[in-house]
């Protein structure tokens, strides 16, 4: 037998086209409209996330044609398959805000599934929205091939009657200032029609547009594409790009972990400080550290905050969309200004470290990305709090809180569902000097940790920001403003000190001093959660598979096999 008639491939996927005994699997493959010439070159997946659903995805089966493009011009075989993909602001408000974040897990099982299986050499991977770009991530950190990220780009933001620069936050807001009166019931509708003009993701800083640039921040995205608008022809062409640019990872051997360094992503926090981004982000970084075997705590996120200054002038907490951001030069502009505060030596998939890429970067401070020198505020835009109601940490985005409300005593008014929360602020039952505490909407007690989005734009729509705040174990959107602490862990249905919390108690809210303080004993705390009754909220089969598995907040949230299990 001659042997040579039967060898393809010197790549990974040779374990599939090499050999007399693979005459079935090439048979397989020319179904699905191989020749023999393809079974020479790399497999490449073109790893896709478009569906009809999501404004943030819907335009990314004509991305993925430009990477295929790419892809066979640089002399490889592209093949598509897709994931699920949710909208965070579809879903927040009611119960489907508990499936999202479960679905970050989910699509990194089906990355993980489909390119071992099938033994491809490498990804090019089209996410756009909150939990697909991490669950990639994580999936490319799993699978450790070469791997690049081109996200769908931001939508545009919307003009209307005067007002410019309107977001998805915006309209959230608007909802409640039609309540109040403030705005007529006539421009809301025309607003829903034209606030968010184009497709793709949000036009302001929210968890989508945080993550994807935190993909060109960490390498894994090739500089300046992520912040390309989604419309624009110059997305097209980065997309090409990345196809194309796939080859040279696999030659080079550049696998995902080789970027996926503990002194990356410590980098990838400077820059969320930086840029003021979500506060999921904290929740994601330590999911993919996780994922690429890296160790990360909010330790590293408190420190760097303090570290970091906050430079960028970005919706939702300060003025600008993210068209304003590109058109200022994105994120290359912003780790130019953080130069001096990263570790240069870190590997992008350019192939060049970060360091020799930013040396083709300028920087000049302008309204958008600020200097070092001339921050918009001197700490970084996220900050974790510690404190007796929230032993292992809570998080704040400390760039969308007015300074008025840095420090807050209240009184606590306790909700166990965000729809009572929500009733009570509609119905003017929550008056100024209330800490509005919101628990059993954790990773375990939602389950899925769901956003609170819908209060926090009740509270600041209505003026109510600098009078009250909210905490709360479950976590938020991106877009989010205001006084809100999320992430408390440990979370109320696993017993954390929120679940002792009664109405009259008092808080304080210490963001300078990084304190979140139940004025309580400990010996009072310990006396409520002995008598406490833990409170289990019904779930669908695939949220109580989430919740049997499922980590707390101060972990990433995370899914860990029991020890009893293993």
């Amino acid at each position: 037998m001659d042997s040579k008639k039967f060898q393809y491939s010197n790549y990974r996927s040779g374990e599939l086209v090499n050999g007399i005994d693979r005459a079935a699997h090439r048979s397989l493959l020319y179904c699905t409209g191989l020749d023999q010439d393809d079974l020479h070159r790399p497999l490449i997946a073109v790893v896709n996330s478009f569906t009809e659903m999501v404004p943030g995805h819907i335009g990314l089966r004509e991305l993925a044609d430009y990477v295929k493009q790419g892809i066979w011009q640089a002399g490889g075989v592209p093949r598509e398959f897709s994931t699920i993909a949710l909208c965070d602001g579809i879903c927040q408000g009611h119960d489907g805000m508990r499936y999202p974040l479960p679905s970050r897990e989910n699509i990194a099982d089906a990355i993980e599934m489909m390119v071992e299986a099938h033994h491809l050499d490498g990804m090019v991977m089209l996410p756009g929205c909150d939990k697909i770009v991490p669950g990639m991530i994580m999936a490319a950190a799993r699978c450790d091939i070469p791997t690049i990220i081109i996200p769908a780009g931001p939508m545009l933001a919307g003009h209307y009657k005067g007002r410019t620069n309107i977001t998805l936050t915006d309209m959230r807001e608007f909802i409640g200032q039609t309540e109040v009166g403030k705005m007529s019931e006539e421009d809301l509708l025309a607003l829903e029609q034209r606030a968010l003009p184009t497709y793709g993701t949000c036009a302001m800083l929210g968890t989508a547009n945080s993550m994807s640039f935190l993909s060109e921040i960490l390498g894994l995205a090739l500089p300046h594409s992520t912040t390309a608008p989604a419309v624009s022809s110059e997305k097209r062409r980065y997309a090409k790009e990345a196809g194309k640019r796939i080859l040279g990872l696999i030659q080079e051997n550049l696998t995902a972990r080789k970027i996926l360094t503990r002194k990356n992503l410590l980098n990838g926090i400077r820059a969320v400080m930086a840029m003021g981004a979500s506060t999921n982000t904290v929740l994601h970084l330590m999911a993919i550290a996780h994922e690429a075997q890296v160790e990360l705590s909010l330790d590293d996120f408190d420190r760097i905050s303090r570290e970091i200054p906050y430079l960028c002038n970005l919706k939702p907490s300060g003025e600008y969309p993210m068209e304003a951001f590109h058109e200022a030069g994105g994120v290359q502009t912003v780790l130019k200004a953080l130069e001096t505060k990263l570790d240069l030596d870190q590997l992008t998939v350019t192939g060049k470290t970060l360091g020799a890429n930013l040396k083709e970067v300028s920087f000049a401070d302008g309204p958008v990305i600020h200097s070092l020198d001339h921050p918009k505020k001197p700490e970084g835009g996220i900050a974790i709090l510690y404190g007796n109601l929230a032993p292992k940490g809570a998080v704040v985005k400390k760039a969308g809180v007015k300074p008025s409300m840095y420090q807050f005593t209240g009184t606590a008014r306790v909700f166990n569902y965000m729809e009572d929360a929500c009733r009570a602020i509609q119905a003017g039952e929550i008056p100024a000097g209330t800490v509005i505490v919101l628990r059993y909407e954790g990773p375990k007690g939602g389950p899925g940790m769901r956003e609170q989005h819908m209060v926090t734009s009740l509270l600041v729509g209505r003026g109510m920001d600098e009078s009250c705040a909210l905490i709360t174990d479950g976590r938020f959107s991106g877009s989010t403003r205001g006084p809100a602490i999320g992430h408390i862990s440990p979370e109320a249905a696993a017993g954390g000190p929120i679940a002792t919390v009664q109405d009259g108690d008092t808080i304080t809210i210490d963001i300078p001093g990084r304190k979140l303080t139940l004025h309580l004993s400990a010996e009072e705390i310990q006396k409520r959660l002995a008598q406490v009754q833990l409170l289990r909220k019904p779930a669908t089969p695939a949220l109580q598979k989430y919740a049997a598995l499922v980590t707390s907040a101060d972990r990433g949230a995370i899914l860990e096999i029991p020890e009893c299990l293993k």
